[in-house]
């Protein structure tokens, strides 16, 4: 599942999209997080004012659904940096985003959360040069407030009664999951499987779950909302997240203008105080 943003001004909207394939995903990639303004100069990196080096139009990037906040924010300060231009998201599960576009979703810039749903693109032709790792991630538990439920550890999270979700094996989340319970020994059934990270945050803020292995990132972008419990398994599942601008690119010039503006000094530490590492 995928989360598009789409900003104009200071106006914000997120669409929750279901996919049901890789054709389904790049269907509504195209339907949903394209640029559908003919005006909006979203197949252009020039500005007719500014000249052939000054980003202009409409950018698209798929990125990972951990990324969502750090991310919105640099789309934030990309746009004030470049007027005229409008910094477009794609956020959800890595594997999905690469399904899109490897199935000809339009997009300039991909974002994803581990090396191995990048490699789908790479291995499909669809990246312009070598992705670059430009932060690192890793799990936390995240529990209900207060964690109610005492739990201290992976292995408290095998306790009878207590409900747990994880992220689907597909996704780096859930990836980094079964890496995790591999160091550990341990064996884990969730009472589900959820499509992303968000998504698997989202059961334990609705109280729905007791609790989630998630990214510590996401854990912090909650808030109070839910509490976190670092585990020491976790060094085991450190996902590197690459970034590449896209060999069919409608706009290759504010695609990688936005790629240099997330791995510069201003880029790390909005990425650094979102809870992410360097590389």
């Amino acid at each position: 599942m995928t989360r598009c943003a789409r900003r104009t001004g200071r106006t914000r909207r997120m669409l929750r999209l279901t996919l049901t394939g890789a054709g389904a995903a790049a269907l509504l990639a195209l339907s949903a997080c394209s640029s559908s303004d003919g005006d909006s100069g979203g197949g252009s990196g020039a500005s007719s004012a500014g000249g052939p080096d000054k980003p202009s139009g409409t950018v698209n990037v798929f990125a990972a659904a951990s990324l969502t906040e750090s991310f919105t924010k640099l789309g934030e300060e990309f746009e004030e940096q470049h007027p005229g231009t409008e910094v477009v998201f794609n956020f959800g599960g890595s594997d999905s985003l690469a399904a899109g576009i490897t199935s000809g979703a339009p997009a300039d810039v991909f974002a994803s959360a581990s090396a191995r749903t990048m490699k789908v693109v790479t291995d499909a032709d669809a990246a312009a040069g070598t992705p670059a790792t430009f932060v690192r991630n890793r799990l936390e538990i995240a529990t209900l407030p207060g964690n109610p439920d005492g739990i201290a550890s992976l292995k408290d999270l095998t306790g009878d009664g207590l409900k747990v979700v994880l992220c689907d094996r597909a996704v780096p989340c859930g990836a980094a999951a079964r890496k995790a319970l591999t160091a550990a020994d341990l064996k884990l059934t969730p009472v589900s499987y959820e499509e992303d990270v968000k998504s698997a945050l989202n059961k334990v803020v609705l109280k729905e779950a007791d609790a989630a292995v998630v990214y510590r990132t996401d854990v912090k972008a909650a808030g109070d909302k839910v509490e976190g419990v670092e585990f020491p398994e976790s060094a085991d599942a450190v996902n590197d997240y690459p970034i590449t601008l896209l060999k069919d690119a409608p706009n290759a010039g504010a695609g990688k203008a936005f790629i240099e503006l997330v791995r510069s000094a201003e880029g790390r530490q909005v990425l650094t105080e979102a809870g992410f590492t360097a590389p």
